[in-house]
C-alpha cells in the first residue's frame, strides 16, 4: 500500500545517507543530533528528484474558479516553478483546482510547490484535498488541515484510493494576507494497492495535515478537541529555544485545524512530562525549559505559567495520582544529569500550582542500563520516559522501561519499595504501558529495545496484576507481536482491545528506516495480536497516537529534526478500527447516549443513562489521553456492568477506589454486544 513518494524518501537503512548540517555550532562539532549520528540522518532529497517519481502529466488538464492573467491553472503543471496559478483576487475563498489525469489509477499522495517569486500571497493555509472517478461525485476530503507558510514543498500523504481526479480546495491563505490561492506545481503519485477490508483490519481515513511536527497531544475535555504542539520551532527543537511553543488545535467536527504560539508561559514544552489533572487541566513540565510549568485551561482556551519544578527535568513521565497531585521522577535529557544532582521524585499540589522534593523517591532504582550512559561518563539516557501509573493511597506502580519495577509512596518526604523484575523482559525504552483493566489492575507493556538508539526493538508482551501498593505484582509473559517495535503508541480501546501502532525495528531517531507500517491489535480475552490494515506513513520517533471522542484513533508525527530533515511528518492519520464496521466493510449503526443524569460523579456514585438505537449491553470510562515520546500515563479503562430499568435506560457504579477511578475527566462509552461503541460522552469523576 506504499506510495512512490515513500519508497523515494524512505530508502533502506544505510550509514552513508547524506548527513544533514544544522546551524547549531555544538552539533555540527559533536556530528550528532540528540545522540543520533548525523550520518544515519537522511538529508531532505532535492525538488527536482522528489517529482521525478511522480506521475507524468504530459496528457492531463486542469480547471479552477478563477485565476488573473498570466497566472492560468495550467501554469500548475507546466513543469516550471517560476510560473504559478493565482486565482482572481476579487473572488473569495474557497477556491478550488481540479485535476483530470484522463486514466484511473491507484494514488496515494500529492505535493504542491508554494510560488516562487518571493511574494507568500496565496499560499495555502487551510485545505482540503478530493479524489473522485468521475470527476462529479467527490466523497468527503481524504485530507483536510493547515499547511505551514513557507515557500518550501508541501506533501499530503493518504490513504490510496482510485482516482481519475483530484482536487484540491484552499479555505484560507496560509499567513491571512489576501483571499487567493496560489500553486505553482502540483503533482500526483502512484500508490501499489487499495487497502483491505475494514472488516477485518480497520481503516486509515482521513489525513490531517498540520503547521507543525506532533510530537506532544492531549484532548481537551471542552470541546474534544484534540491539542497539539512540537516545540520552539514548528520542526526543531535544537538552538536557541526563544522561550515560546508551537501549538495547534484540530477540531475534528469542523475539520478544521488552528495554530498559536504560547509565548505568555515563557516555556518550550519539548520532551516535557505530560498529564491530565483532576480538573482536566492539561499540565506540561519542564523538557526544553528544563524548569518550566505550563497549564492550558480547556474552559478558557488559555495557557497559565504554574510555577518552577524544584529540580530542572526533560524526558520525564508524568502521573496524575490518587489524591489529585502530579507525581514526576528521572530525566536527565535536559537539566543536568542524574549522576551529579539525582532527578528524584516531586509532587506537585494542583490547588497552589507548587512543587515539592520527594527525597526518599530515589531515581536510582528505575534506571536502564543504557551503554550511551557509559560512553558519556554520567547519566543521559537511564532515567527517561519511566512507565508510571497512579494506584490507589497516592502510591504509584513504576512498570518500566527498566526492567527492575518500583513503588513510589508520596506521602510525607516519600517511599521507594523494590516490587521485582518484568518477568523475561529486558530493558524497553519507548516502548509502550497500558493499563486496560483499572479494576483488575492489569498492566499490557509491549516492545521497547534495550537502549534508547541504534538498538533492536523486541517484540516482547508481559501482563503485570497489580495488588496493594509495595506488594510484588504478578508478572506473566504472552505471546509477543507480531513485529518488533520502539517508538510506537499503544492505545486502550472503548471494547477493552490495545491498537498497537507505527514504531521502528532498529531504533535510530530521526529516521524513517525500519517502520512498522502493520499495526496490531490485541484482545485480552485470547491474548491474541491480529494484524490491522497497514498504515500509509511511518510513525517513528516523536510520534502521537490519542483516542479519540467518536472511538477512532489520531496517529501523527514523527521526526522534528529541522529543515534539511527527510522525515519530518507534519501530519495525522484517523484509524477506524474494526468494531465501526459490518462485516461486509460498511459502516456499523452505533448507539447513541441521550442523556446522563450528571455530567460530573464521586467514585464510588452512579449515573443513570439513556441511549437509542442499536441494543446496548456495556458501558466502559477510558480516561482521556495525553502523551509525548510514546508516554501516555493518563489513559486506562474501567469496565461498567449495567442495571437495566428497561430497554434503554440503564444505571452504572463508578467503582469508588480514586486509585482506580482516577480523579479527573474520562470517556463514557455505550457498546453493543459486538462491542461497536457510541461516540463518547465526557464525565468528570472526582473523589469521594
Amino acid at each position: 500500500m506504499r506510495s512512490f513518494l515513500y519508497v523515494l524518501l524512505c530508502p533502506a537503512y544505510s550509514l552513508a545517507a547524506p548527513q544533514i548540517r544544522p546551524d547549531n555550532n555544538v552539533l555540527a562539532k559533536s556530528g550528532t543530533l540528540d545522540g543520533v549520528p548525523l550520518r544515519q540522518i537522511p538529508e531532505k532529497p532535492p525538488i527536482s528528484q522528489i517529482v521525478a517519481a511522480a506521475i507524468p502529466r504530459d496528457e492531463w488538464t486542469v480547471t479552477c474558479d478563477s485565476s488573473q492573467a498570466g497566472n492560468d491553472c495550467s501554469n500548475a503543471i507546466d513543469d516550471s516553478p517560476d510560473t504559478f496559478w493565482l486565482t482572481d483576487s476579487a473572488a473569495s475563498l474557497p477556491q478550488s483546482i481540479v485535476i483530470d489525469m484522463r486514466s484511473t489509477r491507484i494514488v496515494g499522495n500529492i505535493t504542491i510547490q508554494p510560488r516562487q517569486d518571493g511574494t507568500p500571497n496565496g499560499n495555502i493555509g487551510q485545505h482540503q484535498v478530493f479524489l473522485s472517478e468521475d470527476g462529479t461525485n467527490w466523497g468527503s476530503p481524504v485530507v483536510v488541515g493547515r499547511y505551514y507558510d513557507d515557500a518550501k514543498l508541501k506533501t499530503s500523504i493518504f490513504t490510496p484510493g482510485s482516482a481519475r481526479y483530484v482536487k484540491i480546495t484552499s479555505l484560507s491563505e496560509a499567513g491571512n494576507r489576501a483571499s487567493v490561492m496560489s500553486i505553482a506545481e502540483v503533482n500526483v503519485y502512484d500508490a501499489t494497492e487499495l487497502p483491505p477490508s475494514p472488516a477485518a483490519a480497520g481503516s486509515w481515513g482521513l489525513t490531517v495535515d498540520m503547521p507543525l511536527v506532533p510530537v506532544s497531544a492531549a484532548i481537551e475535555w471542552a470541546s474534544g478537541r484534540l491539542l497539539i504542539w512540537s516545540s520552539f520551532s514548528w520542526n526543531g527543537f535544537y538552538g536557541a529555544s526563544g522561550h515560546q511553543t508551537i501549538t495547534a488545535i484540530y477540531d475534528p467536527v469542523t475539520q478544521l485545524v488552528s495554530d498559536r504560539v504560547v509565548t505568555n508561559t515563557d516555556h518550550d514544552m519539548f520532551c516535557e512530562g505530560l498529564s491530565l489533572d483532576a480538573e482536566g487541566r492539561i499540565v506540561a513540565v519542564g523538557g526544553n525549559s528544563d524548569r518550566g510549568t505550563s497549564i492550558y485551561d480547556p474552559i478558557s482556551d488559555s495557557w497559565s505559567d504554574g510555577g518552577d519544578l524544584v529540580k530542572p527535568r526533560g524526558y520525564q513521565s508524568q502521573a496524575t495520582l490518587s489524591d489529585g497531585r502530579l507525581f514526576t521522577i528521572g530525566a536527565s535529557w535536559s537539566g543536568g544529569s542524574s549522576t551529579d544532582n539525582p532527578k528524584d521524585g516531586e509532587i506537585y499540589d494542583t490547588a497552589t500550582n507548587t512543587w515539592s522534593a520527594l527525597p526518599g523517591c530515589p531515581v536510582d532504582p528505575m534506571l536502564t542500563s543504557d551503554p550511551e550512559d557509559v560512553s558519556l561518563g554520567h547519566i543521559y539516557r537511564g532515567d527517561n520516559h519511566g512507565w508510571l501509573f497512579g494506584w490507589r493511597n497516592g502510591s504509584v506502580f513504576q512498570a518500566g522501561p527498566a526492567v527492575a519495577m518500583n513503588w513510589y509512596g508520596t506521602s510525607g518526604t516519600g517511599s521507594q519499595t523494590a516490587a521485582g523484575s518484568r518477568a523475561s523482559d529486558k530493558d524497553s525504552m519507548c516502548g509502550n504501558a497500558v493499563m486496560y483493566d483499572a479494576v483488575g489492575g492489569k498492566i499490557l507493556t509491549l516492545g521497547g529495545a534495550p537502549n534508547y538508539v541504534n538498538s533492536y526493538s523486541t517484540s516482547n508482551a508481559h501482563i503485570i496484576t497489580l495488588g496493594d501498593p509495595d506488594t510484588t505484582p504478578e508478572v506473566a509473559t504472552i505471546n509477543s507481536m507480531a513485529f518488533p517495535r520502539a517508538f510506537h503508541n499503544s492505545l486502550v480501546l472503548p471494547d477493552g482491545k490495545v491498537f498497537i501502532t507505527g514504531g521502528q525495528y532498529y531504533a535510530v531517531g530521526f529516521t524513517d528506516q525500519t517502520p512498522q507500517l502493520i499495526p496490531e491489535m490485541w484482545d485480552p480475552a485470547t491474548q491474541a495480536f491480529t494484524q490491522m490494515a497497514p498504515i500509509s506513513i511511518p510513525r517513528n520517533y516523536h510520534s502521537t497516537g490519542v483516542l479519540m471522542p467518536d472511538a477512532t484513533v489520531m496517529n501523527g508525527g514523527g521526526g522534528l529534526c529541522g529543515d534539511g530533515c527527510d522525515t519530518n511528518h507534519p501530519d495525522a492519520q484517523i484509524y477506524s478500527p474494526p468494531y465501526l464496521f459490518n462485516a461486509d466493510g460498511s459502516l456499523a449503526a452505533r448507539p447513541v447516549i441521550d442523556t446522563v443524569s450528571a455530567g460530573e460523579v464521586a467514585g464510588g456514585g452512579q449515573l443513570t443513562i439513556t441511549t437509542s438505537g442499536p441494543a446496548v449491553t456495556n458501558f466502559a470510562l477510558v480516561r482521556l489521553s495525553s502523551t509525548t515520546h510514546t508516554v501516555n500515563t493518563d489513559q486506562r479503562r474501567i469496565a461498567l456492568a449495567p442495571d437495566n430499568t428497561d430497554d434503554n435506560s440503564f444505571t452504572v457504579t463508578v467503582p469508588a477506589d480514586p486509585g482506580v477511578s482516577l480523579p479527573g475527566y474520562w470517556y463514557l462509552f455505550a457498546l453493543t454486544e459486538s462491542g461497536v461503541p457510541s461516540v463518547a460522552k465526557f464525565i468528570k469523576v472526582t473523589i469521594a
